[in-house]
C-alpha cells in the first residue's frame, strides 16, 4: 500500500511516500506545483531495510535515509491538503503525520473564517497571526501533543506548531480577505509596536471582561393591551474571565467601590475597566456608543428592531471576541421560530415488523408516508395564521405568552411550501432519521421542530425500543438463563433484524455481549451467520457456542488448510478472523449471509484499512457490530463502525467530519453532539455494569495503590540512568531527544520492577526488588485464603521472571500467558485456570497485550498490576478479565507503584486528573518526550527517601 507522509521543513510542507519497505522517488499530487527536493530523514530501520509503515516494531532503529520529497508553500499546501483525504482507499493511505497537517490546515482556515487573527510584524514583514484564546488555545495545545515525530526534521514540536499554524493562517487570510484588507496590512510596516500590542490586548482581553445581559420587556398585565413597540434593555456588568459566576452589575460598579471587593483580586480600577471594556466592545457593536456618551453608562435601551439586531448580529460577535453575553433562554430554541413539524402517517413504514421477512422492504431504504405541518414551536399554524404574522412586519413578537422570531424570508418560504406540498418527494427511513436528528434541514431550509411517528418507527426514534419491546424469552435452542437486561438486548437485536436495520451492541465489558449474540443466533434464521473476530477470540466463540447453543453447526474458517468454498446450507455459524476476511473477501462475499457480526468491532475503526473495507463489502440482510468501546480516540471511529452496521446512515466520511466530528471535537459543539446522539441512539445499545438498575448482583470492586520501595541496588541504578539521561538530553534535540526520553522511561520502569530485568544479565531474583518482595507477601495471603490471582505486566520477560520466582517460592504451579503462546495452548491454559480445581494453577501471570482483552478469568478475585501502562482504559480492560458476569466474590485490584520515582508521580497525575490523563497519557508516552529538561528533571528525580533495605 502506498503511504503518504508529511513533514514541516524550511517553512514548507514536504510530502514523501513509501510502499511497504520501499521509498518512492517522490510524490506530486497537485500537477506542476510543488518543488522536488531530497532530504535526509531518520526513519525506522530493521535489517538494513525500511520498516514497513506504520507497522513499526520496538526492534526498529532510527537510521538516516535519503528521501525524495515534493515541497509546497503554505498557500499551495492549503489548497492541496484537504483533498488528500479523498485519496484514501485500498491502495493509498495517509500516514499520521499527513493527517495531522490536514487537521492543522483546517484549524487555520476555521480561525480565519471566525476572524481570529491579527496583524503582526514577523522578520520585518507584515503578516496575519492567529489569536488563540479559550477553546482555540486548548485545541492548539492538543494539536501540539498529537504531532507525530515523523513530521519533524530536527525541530521542537512546539516550534513546528507555531511556525506552521502562523504560516497557514497568514496564507488563508490572504486568500479569503478582499484586496483592500491586504493593502491595509502591507501599510502597517511602520506602525509602532505598542499599537500592535494594544490590538492584541483588544482581541485577547484581560482578567475581567464586560458582560452584557439582554432583558426582555415585562409581560402585559391581564386586561392591558401590549405596547406597540416594547422596551428592551441591554444591561452592562463586569465579569471575571476565569470565574464566570463572579458578575458585578454596572450600577454597583458606579455606586460604590466598597461593593467591589470580589473583583479586587482581579483588577485595581473597576470603573476604568468597565469604560475601557465598553469602548472595546463598541468596535464590534457600534450601538454601544450611545451609552458611552453618558457619564456612568449602566444599560442601553433598545426597541424591538434593535433587540433583534443584537440577538442575531451583535451577540455572536461579542461572544466570539471573549465578552460575556447572557441572552433570554428562549432565543435559539426551536420553539422561538417558525419551523416544520413532520408527521409519519403510517408508523410502520408500510409493514409492521413481525417475523423475519427478507422481502418485507423494510430497512433504511423503506419508503414512509408522511405529512409536513408548519409550527411555531409545538403549535401548528394554518395558512391564514401565517399570513397574519407576515403582516405584523416585526422581527420579534410575543405569541401565546412567549417571544418568537418572525423571519420574513422563512414566513414566505413556509407559505410557498404549503402551496407545493402535494408534489413532495418520497421519503425513506434513512431520510426520516436524518431529519429527526437535525442533520438535515426541513423544507425550504426551515428547522425541524418535531418528528411524530407511531409503531416501530416511533419506538426507533424514541431511542427506547429495548424498553418498549415484548419481554420474550430466549429461543429453545439456547441453553442458559438470560438476565433481564440481556433479554432486552436480545429483543432489541430481534427488533432491528425484523426492521431490516443494523445495530451496535456496545454494552460494557463483562455484561455478556457474547451470550446475547448466541441467544439471537440460536433462533431460526433463513441463512447462516458469519462472525468476524480477533484471532484470540476464535476459541472463546467455539467454547461459548458449544455451551450455550449446542445445536448450532459451527465452522471455523481459519488457518492455511481452510476450505476454499463454503456451502451455506452446511453451517449455521462460520467464525473467521479479520485478517482472513480481508484475504478471502471474494470467497466470503459469494455466500448469501443472513447476518454478519463483527466482534471487537473497534478493529474496523479506521475505515481506510483493508479489513474495514472487506467486511463492509460482505453481503448480508442483518449486520451487528459488538464493541465495548465504539469511540476509542475520535468520532471517526463511530462513523466507521456505523458505516458497517447501517451503510450511509451518517452520510459520507467528509460530510460526517464537517457536520459532527469537527464541531464536536474541535469546538465542543453541544448542539452537534446532541444531533449525532439523536441519529445514532436508535442503533446503539450501551449499558454499564456500574449501573445498579442494570445489574445488581455483580460484586464490589475495590481498587488500591500498593506503594513499594526501591532496594538500595534499584535506587543506585535508577539514579545512574537519570543522571546519564539528563546529561545526554541537554546536548540532543529532535528525534534523538525523543528517542532518549522514551528509552529512559522504559529503563526506569524496568528498574522499578527488578534490576535483573533492566540489566538482562540472568542474575538471581530474591532480595533485590521491593516490588517482588511485596508481590510475594500479597500472593502468600491470597494462597493462604484459598483464592486465585491474575498478575499483569507489560513486559513479557518480567512475566517469565515472576513465574519462576513465585513457583519456586510457593511450590505451586504458576500459569504464564504471553504473545508467543499458540491458540490451542492458550485455550487449554484458560480452561485449566477457570476449573479452579486443586490441581490447577492458583496464580496466572499475563502479558498485558496478550491477556488484557477477550478472556474470561472469573476464577480469580484478585488482580495485580505489577507495573503501570499509564493508560487507565487499558488497565480497566485487563481488570475486567475478572470483574465481569460470573464473578461471585468481591474483586480486589492492586496497582503497584514505586515510591519516589516517575511511577508515583505519573500515578498521581492519573488519579488527580483522570479525564486529562485519558486524553494525554492515554495516547502512550509520547507526551513525555516534549517536556522541557527542567520538567523532566522534576519528574524523574528520585526522592531521597525512596530506597529502603529489603
Amino acid at each position: 500500500m502506498l503511504v503518504v507522509h508529511a513533514l514541516w521543513v524550511d517553512g514548507r510542507v514536504a510530502l514523501w511516500a513509501s510502499d511497504g519497505d520501499t521509498l518512492l522517488a517522490g510524490l506530486n499530487l497537485n500537477g506542476d506545483t510543488g518543488v522536488a527536493a531530497e532530504r535526509i530523514l531518520l526513519l525506522p530501520t530493521r535489517n538494513r531495510k525500511l520498516e514497513p509503515w506504520p507497522a513499526v516494531t520496538e526492534k526498529a532503529a532510527l537510521k538516516p535515509w535519503t528521501v525524495g520529497t515534493v515541497e509546497y508553500e503554505p498557500d499551495e499546501a492549503l489548497r492541496l491538503l484537504p483533498g488528500l483525504c479523498q485519496l484514501i482507499g485500498d491502495d493509498i493511505t495517509l500516514a499520521q503525520s499527513t493527517e495531522w497537517f490536514v487537521a492543522l490546515a483546517e484549524f487555520a482556515c476555521a480561525l480565519v473564517a471566525r476572524g481570529r487573527m491579527l496583524p503582526a510584524i514577523v522578520d520585518g514583514r507584515p503578516r496575519w497571526a492567529p489569536v488563540l484564546t479559550g477553546r482555540d488555545a486548548a485545541h492548539a495545545r492538543a494539536l501540539a501533543l498529537a504531532l507525530p515525530s515523523a513530521a519533524l526534521l530536527g525541530m521542537a514540536r512546539a516550534a513546528v506548531v507555531t511556525e506552521a499554524l502562523d504560516a497557514f493562517v497568514d496564507a488563508a487570510a490572504r486568500a479569503d480577505l478582499p484586496a483592500e484588507a491586504q493593502t491595509w496590512l502591507d501599510s502597517i510596516a511602520g506602525v509602532p509596536p505598542q499599537r500592535l500590542t494594544a490590538w492584541e490586548a483588544d482581541a485577547v482581553g484581560g482578567a475581567v471582561r464586560a458582560c452584557f445581559r439582554l432583558v426582555e420587556p415585562p409581560e402585559p398585565k391581564i386586561g392591558e393591551d401590549p405596547a406597540p413597540d416594547p422596551h428592551w434593555t441591554l444591561e452592562f456588568a463586569l465579569q471575571a474571565a476565569d470565574e464566570p459566576t463572579l458578575v458585578v452589575d454596572a450600577d454597583r460598579v458606579w455606586r460604590s467601590r466598597g461593593a467591589l471587593k470580589a473583583l479586587q483580586r482581579h483588577i485595581a480600577a473597576p470603573q476604568e475597566t468597565l469604560l475601557a471594556e465598553l469602548g472595546r466592545a463598541s468596535r464590534l457593536y457600534p450601538a454601544l456608543e450611545d451609552a458611552l456618551r453618558e457619564a456612568r453608562p449602566a444599560a442601553l435601551p433598545l426597541d424591538t428592531d434593535g433587540a433583534h439586531r443584537l440577538l442575531s448580529e451583535g451577540a455572536p460577535l461579542l461572544a466570539a471576541a471573549g465578552f460575556g453575553v447572557v441572552l433570554p433562554g428562549w432565543w435559539r430554541k426551536a420553539s422561538a421560530r417558525l419551523g416544520a413539524r413532520l408527521k409519519i402517517k403510517d408508523g410502520s413504514g408500510g409493514t409492521a415488523p413481525g417475523t423475519v421477512n427478507t422481502d418485507s422492504g423494510l430497512g433504511l431504504g423503506a419508503v414512509v408516508d408522511y405529512d409536513w405541518e408548519l409550527a411555531l414551536g409545538d403549535e401548528p399554524l394554518t395558512e391564514d395564521e401565517l399570513r397574519r404574522l407576515t403582516d405584523l412586519k416585526t422581527p420579534l413578537v410575543r405569541l401565546r405568552g412567549q417571544w418568537v422570531e418572525l423571519d420574513p424570508r422563512r414566513l414566505a418560504e413556509g407559505l410557498s411550501f404549503l402551496e407545493r406540498q402535494r408534489d413532495a418527494e418520497a421519503m425513506t427511513v434513512a431520510d426520516l432519521l436524518h431529519l429527526a436528528g437535525g442533520a438535515e434541514e426541513g423544507p425550504g431550509g426551515l428547522p425541524i421542530v418535531e418528528v411524530v411517528a407511531d409503531g416501530w418507527l416511533g419506538d426507533l426514534l424514541s431511542g427506547e425500543a429495548d424498553l418498549r419491546l415484548d419481554d420474550a424469552d430466549a429461543p429453545s435452542g439456547f441453553q442458559g438463563e438470560l438476565r433481564p437486561y440481556q433479554r432486552r438486548g436480545l429483543n432489541w437485536l430481534r427488533f432491528l433484524e425484523r426492521a431490516g436495520l443494523g445495530g451496535i451492541l456496545a454494552d460494557d465489558m463483562g455484561l455478556g455481549k457474547t451470550v446475547q449474540l448466541l441467544a439471537l443466533l440460536a433462533g431460526p434464521a433463513p441463512g447462516p451467520t458469519l462472525l468476524v473476530c480477533p484471532m484470540s477470540l476464535v476459541g472463546n466463540w467455539q467454547r461459548e457456542a458449544a455451551k450455550f447453543a449446542p445445536s448450532l453447526r459451527v465452522h471455523v474458517h481459519h488457518g492455511a488448510d481452510r476450505v476454499r468454498s463454503l456451502d451455506p446450507s452446511a453451517f449455521d455459524l462460520v467464525v473467521t478472523t479479520y485478517s482472513v476476511a480481508a484475504r478471502d473477501t471474494g470467497m466470503l462475499g459469494a455466500v448469501p449471509w443472513h447476518r454478519v457480526v463483527l466482534d471487537e468491532a473497534q478493529a474496523v475503526k479506521n475505515a481506510a484499512t483493508k479489513q474495514a473495507s472487506a467486511v463492509r463489502q460482505l453481503p448480508s440482510r442483518h449486520r451487528i457490530a459488538v464493541t465495548g468501546t465504539p469511540v476509542e480516540n475520535r468520532l471517526a471511529d463511530l462513523w466507521s463502525i456505523m458505516e458497517f452496521a447501517n451503510p450511509g446512515l451518517l452520510g459520507s466520511a467528509t460530510k460526517f467530519k464537517e457536520r459532527f466530528a469537527e464541531p464536536i471535537e474541535r469546538d465542543g459543539d453541544a448542539d452537534a453532539a446532541a444531533r449525532l446522539r439523536r441519529i445514532t441512539q436508535p442503533f446503539v445499545l450501551r449499558r454499564v455494569k456500574t449501573d445498579r438498575t442494570i445489574i445488581s448482583d455483580l460484586p464490589e470492586k475495590l481498587e488500591m495503590d500498593v506503594v513499594c520501595s526501591l532496594t538500595p541496588e534499584q535506587a543506585s541504578l535508577y539514579q545512574a540512568v537519570v543522571d546519564d539521561m539528563l546529561a545526554r538530553i541537554e546536548s540532543s534535540e529532535g528525534i534523538e531527544r525523543r528517542g532518549l526520553v522514551l528509552a529512559t522511561m522504559t529503563r526506569l520502569k524496568q528498574i522499578c520492577n527488578h534490576p535483573a530485568l533492566a540489566l538482562r544479565d540472568g542474575s538471581r531474583l530474591p532480595g533485590r526488588s521491593g516490588k517482588l518482595a511485596r508481590l510475594e507477601e500479597i500472593t502468600e495471603e491470597v494462597l493462604a485464603a484459598g483464592e486465585r490471582a491474575l498478575i499483569f505486566t507489560q513486559y513479557a520477560e518480567f512475566g517469565r521472571m515472576l513465574r519462576t520466582s513465585l513457583a519456586t517460592r510457593f511450590g505451586r504451579e504458576v500459569a504464564f500467558l504471553h504473545g508467543g503462546v499458540q491458540k490451542a495452548a492458550r485455550d487449554a491454559m484458560v480452561a485449566r485456570f477457570q476449573e479452579a480445581a486443586p490441581s490447577s494453577p492458583p496464580l496466572f501471570v499475563l502479558s498485558l497485550k496478550a491477556g488484557g482483552t477477550g478472556l474470561t478469568l472469573t476464577a480469580a478475585n484478585h488482580v495485580i498490576h505489577a507495573d503501570r501502562w499509564w493508560n487507565p482504559a487499558v488497565e480497566d480492560q485487563a481488570t475486567d478479565r475478572a470483574f465481569r458476569i460470573g464473578q461471585r466474590r468481591a474483586v480486589q485490584v492492586r496497582k503497584f507503584v514505586t515510591a519516589g520515582t516517575v511511577e508515583e508521580k505519573i500515578a498521581a497525575l492519573i488519579t488527580d486528573k483522570r479525564g486529562l490523563a485519558q486524553k494525554i497519557v492515554g495516547t502512550g508516552e509520547q507526551w513525555l518526550t516534549e517536556l522541557s529538561t527542567a520538567d523532566l528533571r522534576a519528574l524523574l528525580t528520585l526522592d531521597p527517601a525512596a530506597a529502603v533495605s529489603p
